[in-house]
């Protein structure tokens, strides 16, 4: 035999192997992929280990994030018997298009592809229909526990999302994953917020309405109960859906009120004032004199927004002087003002729930300049959170008492049982009673036809308001930016006893006006009109009419599912999560609102694995 007849049967021989091994390996991977997900199984089939991770309620029980049964859909190229036929059908479920599906299967370097991770239960149980009638070859389905989030956008950031093993990556899914995620095989805890589903719906529509019309880089507008410290409402945007993390950006996924740290303008007035005032550096009396400009020696260090000549505490808040509140500055040590300052928890995390959340830019006053101290006493050279800004409001608001805010009020077991309930840290005394009623009916002074706040001002019920307008410092440029502000506006009501804290920022406004008065007062003014109805707090000249009997108030029964399918018609959607949670059943909901059609019809005898489509309307 010659050396070319050997090549040649060796290069046979290695041809043989190949494709025996390549038989072999193709055999084996649909071995496992028939072992995972057998022909007509079904994938919502409790799988091995059936704890399910707790879920997360608003303070009412309303469900912001549930647990449910999902599926991983791959191709097997190797099965792939019409590629444009199998795209084409694809498209509408997988909600791309069939060029983008056909690209993820011809462009990767394995034959086993991945299409999309955590399908819900419609786009499965559509794709199964499909399978049934001998489409979809070589599609699979693989069963996976996911997280649902009901209210899709609806405070995001605070909620936060899980990863693909379903483990906390953000918010309070990260925070509290210890207590959400199943442990030694029973289900994890549920987590109960103080945020009411319906105060950040008001909030996040007016809030998105006011980046809209001032062409806002991002706006951030919160409702507190002070007497608490009770987060009722965050509303952050640009915001995200849960749902769908691809599609979503970093920037809208940021929680802002936590975490992100900015110098606040005249809205610091508030705390600035006050603790002259604690600390009787100053006396509600004690005047200054504002020519439209604060000077040290022969320079202008602070130019104000117009003349106020003889101003005093009061004055200040009303006009948010900068001038007044920079000349009054000078009657305190740097030691002192920055003492009685880090008494609101400027400088310090809230500790409201929030991972990453952020204790702000505060120097320690032996590095402040000679600038520092009627800088800092408008609002700027100072950095703080949304959070810390609420904090602060409470002692305003409490007559002197700082409550700290809390977005988390009770974790309970998934059999119902109260485990651990959440209270505000420490409440502390940080301002007297006459501080904090004068500095309060500063704010409502503010509200009249010449107070910087009087666009926030409501007919029937006090309020306390302050604005601000802050420069941008700009690190490039290494000063503060001539074109970008913040604009915000802080409001509690009503002002003699204040139940609600209102606080608006606007980041970069760009529309007609960027001025918080301009800008803010009138989204809080808004959302303070909402509010007031929906929590029930009274105005003054409204009658209230005193009823004798009692209001009974219809509770939805639990659905139960006996040997026959129930009429569902009518139902929320609501009502109708537990039964997402069943293994016997397939649930198939389409649409909003109250359940209008359904498929089979009551009376049907009930089958397990049968599914259930409901429309709702």
């Amino acid at each position: 035999m010659n050396t070319v007849d050997a090549n040649q049967i060796k290069r046979r021989f290695l041809i043989v192997v190949l494709i025996l091994g390549s038989a072999a390996f193709y055999v084996l991977i649909r071995y496992f992929a028939v072992m995972l997900n057998p022909p007509g199984a079904d994938i919502f089939a409790a799988p091995r280990d059936t704890a399910e991770r707790g879920s997360i309620l608003d303070r009412n029980g309303r469900i912001l994030a549930l647990q449910t049964r999902m599926g991983n859909i791959s191709v097997w190229r190797p099965d792939i018997e019409d590629i444009e036929t199998l795209t084409a059908d694809l498209s509408p479920l997988l909600e791309s298009s069939a060029g983008e599906i056909r690209r993820a299967i011809e462009g990767s370097t394995s034959d086993f592809v991945y299409l999309k991770k955590q399908a819900d239960q419609s786009v499965i149980q559509r794709i199964q229909g499909l399978r049934s009638q001998g489409k979809l070859t070589g599609i699979s389905i693989e069963p996976v526990m996911g997280r649902i989030y009901p209210e899709k956008n609806l405070a995001a950031q605070v909620i936060g999302f899980t990863g693909s093993n379903n483990a906390g990556l953000a918010g309070i899914e990260y925070s509290f994953d210890a207590e959400l995620a199943p442990r030694d095989g029973r289900n994890g805890n549920q987590i109960v917020l103080t945020i009411d589903t319906n105060v950040q719906y008001i909030l996040e529509d007016i809030a998105g309405r006011a980046m809209e019309q001032h062409q806002a880089e991002a706006v951030m507008l919160l409702a507190m109960d002070p007497r608490t410290g009770d987060i009722l409402g965050s509303a952050s945007l640009p915001g995200f859906d849960p749902n769908d993390i691809q599609s979503s950006s970093e920037n809208s996924r940021m929680d802002r009120p936590a975490i992100w740290a900015y110098e606040p303008g005249s809205t610091f007035k508030v705390f600035s004032i006050s603790a002259l005032l604690e600390t009787q550096a100053i006396q509600p009396d004690t005047v200054f004199y504002c020519d439209g400009q604060y000077t040290r020696g022969d320079r202008i260090a602070i130019k104000c927004m117009g003349v106020h000549g003889t101003v005093n505490a009061g004055s200040i808040i009303v006009y948010s002087c900068n001038a007044g509140a920079a000349y009054a500055s000078e009657q305190i040590g740097a030691a002192a003002f920055s003492q009685a300052l880090e008494l609101f928890g400027f400088g310090k995390r809230t500790g409201a729930g929030a991972p990453g959340e952020t204790a702000g830019l505060f120097r320690p006053s032996n590095r402040w300049s000679e600038r520092s101290r009627p800088t800092i006493a408008m609002g700027q050279e100072i950095s703080v959170s949304v959070l810390q800004m609420l904090q602060a409001m409470t002692a305003v608001a409490n007559d002197g008492i700082l409550i700290p805010p809390r977005t988390v009020s009770r974790i309970v077991s998934d059999d119902g049982k109260t485990i651990r309930e959440y209270h505000s840290a420490q409440p502390r005394r940080i301002l007297s009673e006459e501080t904090a009623r004068n500095m309060r009916s500063y704010m409502e002074a503010g509200t009249e036809d010449l107070g910087i706040g009087s666009r926030a001002r409501i007919r029937d019920i006090a309020l306390g308001v302050k604005t601000g307008t802050a420069q941008m410092y700009d690190p490039a440029a290494r000063t503060y930016s001539e074109t970008d502000y913040i604009a915000s506006c802080i409001a509690l009501l009503p002002v003699e006893n204040p139940s609600l804290v209102l606080y608006m920022v606007l980041i970069k406004p760009m529309g007609n006006y960027y001025f918080g008065s301009r800008t803010a007062a009138p989204a809080i003014r808004e959302a303070a009109e909402a509010l007031i109805d929906y929590l029930g707090i009274p105005r003054g000249r409204t009658p209230l009419v005193l009823h004798p009997g009692e209001i009974t108030i219809p509770v939805e029964d639990i659905i139960t599912i006996g040997n026959t399918v129930p009429n569902f018609a009518g139902r929320t959607k609501r009502s109708l999560a537990p039964l997402l949670l069943r293994d016997d059943l397939r649930l198939d909901i389409r649409g909003e609102g109250w359940v209008v059609r359904q498929s089979p019809p009551p009376g049907t005898p009930f089958r397990p694995g049968m599914t259930i489509i409901l429309e709702l309307e």
